[in-house]
């Protein structure tokens, strides 16, 4: 399913590591879903930057392209390594700043809220992740921003718009009938005792929903 990186022709589906994952355990789940993902983020706020560097390499060598590999928040590690691209934080260097020094590497921002997405478009970013949209237990006692502001978001930004947050197999095609471009995932994906096969599930979700709204 590799290879629809912003064409509006598919879904996409973002995979995104946590941090606590053993690096094994990592290659193991990201070879597994392959097949049904398009982008695998490194994220791992604890790892610095040569470990992140050498897990990116690691990925490559099990089997994943580095077009695939998006770096969470390090431009540095994502150039080096050459990775296919960068998701900054809030707290990472401007879309901007990243769009100047990196002008071919696709770059997603992180953001909360419509106008947060219409400033990330303007300042360069290629996507906007956005959530979270349910609520999950990486955000205890927060309520989930719901698909209401979601679609607000989808018609305030000019890029496509990956939800996060909550999301699961059941509840994936409400996102993307809601106007998203597509999903990301963490622990619905890491945390299931067949990645593959939940990788498998949230896919066929998304693309009967992206059918429906053809």
């Amino acid at each position: 399913m590799l290879g629809f990186a912003g064409g509006g022709t598919a879904p996409e589906l973002h995979f995104i590591s946590g941090g606590g994952l053993p690096v094994p355990a990592l290659l193991k789940v990201a070879a597994a879903v392959l097949p049904y993902v398009d982008y695998i983020h490194l994220r791992d706020k604890q790892l610095p930057a040569g470990a992140q560097y050498e897990t990116v390499m690691e990925l490559h060598r099990a089997g994943i392209p580095l077009a695939s590999i998006m770096v969470n928040d390090r431009l540095d590690v994502a150039l080096a390594a050459g990775a296919g691209g960068v998701q900054l934080a809030g707290h990472s260097l401007p879309a901007s700043a990243a769009r100047r020094a990196a002008p071919s590497l696709r770059i997603g921002c992180s953001v909360h809220s419509p106008a947060e997405a219409a400033l990330a478009a303007e300042a360069g970013a290629d996507y906007c992740l956005f959530g979270h949209v349910f609520a999950t237990s990486s955000k205890a006692g927060l309520p989930g921003r719901g698909l209401g502001m979601l679609r607000e978001t989808v018609h305030s930004c000019p890029v496509p718009v990956i939800a996060i947050g909550g999301i699961r197999p059941d509840n994936a095609g409400d996102i993307i009938r809601s106007g998203a471009q597509g999903i990301a995932v963490l622990s619905g994906i890491s945390g299931s005792p067949d990645p593959a096969e939940q990788a498998q599930a949230y896919r066929r979700a998304i693309n009967e929903a992206w059918q429906e709204r053809r």
